[in-house]
């Protein structure tokens, strides 16, 4: 391994103020997934303002339902804490919580807008899955989300780039960096739904995959974790993961099931 002293979490001070690389890399890959999901909304004939006007509700919204979502799973030391509850600087949100939301949002508002919920999130996803691979990054700045502590021989024999290893070594003691597992599992999915556009997908298959692949990659890296959110005596993240796994498996068989229904009475 090579001896290099950990990355500052903080990017820059201005003043008083302390810009994290945590919070530069969220709005970096906030503001690709934009550029990415505005051209392929416009490419689909979608006013050109449509993203703009969701995401000015989206954005403030997940947040708010990431820190909701955290501090329910950890209403044990925030019931004693009330005053901490809003202090959402101080660190303290889920992914799943801020995805909640964002759906949430978007259905409620496609349904206002009268354009199709299901075509909005399958544009989305590629964005989505950009702004979640660059933000996890932003969980190595901080030297969290990480897993359990690894061997010598993991040391040894793993490709991971030593100054990964390195900003993963707190106090002496070098732990799995999980941050980089799902950023790469992310990678592969985005990959793989590049390659779904040339699938005949029905509408919303492509959002149902998204859920799916992420939910499993999640369920096991979850596993691995040392700082996961718990319900009782269950992780909350693999409950949700597994939950979400069947909710989508569910509306695609469904959907292709009712679709299948209507082509046939329409034949006859």
């Amino acid at each position: 391994m090579v001896d290099l002293l950990a990355i500052n979490p903080i990017a820059f001070s201005l003043g008083g103020l302390h810009v994290r690389w945590y919070g530069i890399l969220i709005a970096t890959g906030i503001i690709l997934g934009f550029i990415v999901v505005q051209r392929e909304m416009v490419k689909r004939g979608m006013h050109p303002d449509f993203l703009t006007d969701l995401l000015v509700w989206a954005v403030p919204i997940a947040i708010i339902s990431a820190r909701i979502y955290y501090v329910v799973f950890s209403w044990g030391y925030y019931k004693d804490n009330l005053g901490e509850v809003i202090q959402i600087w101080n660190g303290g949100i889920a992914i799943h919580g801020a995805l909640i939301g964002a759906f949430i949002t978007t259905y409620v508002f496609t349904k206002r807008r009268g354009i199709s919920f299901w075509k909005v999130v399958d544009i989305a996803v590629p964005g989505l899955l950009i702004g979640q691979i660059i933000g996890r990054w932003g969980n190595f700045m901080n030297q969290e989300a990480h897993g359990g502590a690894v061997s010598e021989k993991f040391l040894n024999t793993t490709i991971i780039p030593d100054w990964i290893m390195n900003q993963m070594t707190i106090e002496g003691v070098t732990y799995h960096p999980t941050f980089l597992y799902e950023s790469m599992w992310n990678l592969v999915g985005l990959v793989i739904i590049i390659l779904l556009r040339k699938v005949a997908l029905k509408r919303g298959e492509m959002f149902l995959f998204y859920l799916t692949w992420y939910s499993f990659g999640r369920f096991f890296i979850e596993g691995m974790r040392t700082d996961s959110l718990y319900g009782g005596v269950l992780r909350a993240a693999q409950v949700v993961s597994v939950v979400t796994i069947v909710i989508a498996v569910l509306l695609f068989v469904t959907r292709r099931y009712v679709q299948k229904i209507k082509t046939t009475y329409q034949d006859k």
